[in-house]
């Protein structure tokens, strides 16, 4: 479950499949409307039992914990940061 901050404050996104897609295009499955977010930004992928994050070249990049990524495991209370948005990884 992600639970965003910010512009978004108290949304919440169940991950309940094993590709969820992320980005400012309407048809995103987390749909991030703003200029600083990608049209296909990331996706969250479903491997074994873990969830990773991918970034899809965005131009301003994806960050976990402050630090920019390529992919990463992610794990409960992770930071996540799209564009302007911050979102907290929350592992049941």
């Amino acid at each position: 479950m992600i639970r965003a901050g910010g512009g978004r404050a108290g949304e919440t996104f169940v991950l309940d499949r094993d590709r969820l897609t992320v980005g400012r295009r309407p048809e995103s499955d987390i749909f991030l409307d703003d200029v600083t977010v990608s049209r296909d930004h990331a996706i969250l992928v479903r491997r074994s039992e873990d969830y990773y994050l991918d970034d899809l070249g965005s131009l301003n990049g994806t960050y976990v914990n402050r630090s920019r990524i390529e992919s990463h495991r992610l794990t409960h209370g992770d930071e996540l940061q799209i564009g302007k948005f911050k979102l907290a990884f929350l592992n049941r």
